[in-house]
C-alpha cells in the first residue's frame, strides 16, 4: 500500500499518512439553493483528524473505506 499526502495546520507541513489510516466521506450542506456535497479524505494522524478536500472523480477513484 502507498501513502497519501497531507496538510497539517498545526505543524504547517505536509506529512505522508498511510493509505491503511485514510477514509473516504461526503459531506452535504443544505443551502438555500439546494444542496451542496463536498467530497473529503479524512486521515487519522497524531491522536487528530487531518481533512483533504477533493474532488468527485478522485474521491470514486480513491480504493479505501468510507467512514
Amino acid at each position: 500500500m502507498g501513502s497519501m499526502q497531507f496538510y497539517d495546520l498545526k505543524t504547517r507541513s505536509h506529512v505522508d499518512v498511510p493509505e491503511s489510516d485514510v477514509r473516504k466521506t461526503k459531506m452535504i450542506r443544505k443551502t438555500k439553493n439546494g444542496e451542496q456535497v463536498r467530497y473529503a479524505l479524512k486521515a487519522s494522524y497524531n491522536g487528530g483528524t487531518l481533512y483533504k478536500f477533493v474532488n468527485e472523480a478522485t474521491y470514486k477513484a480513491t480504493d479505501v473505506a468510507e467512514g
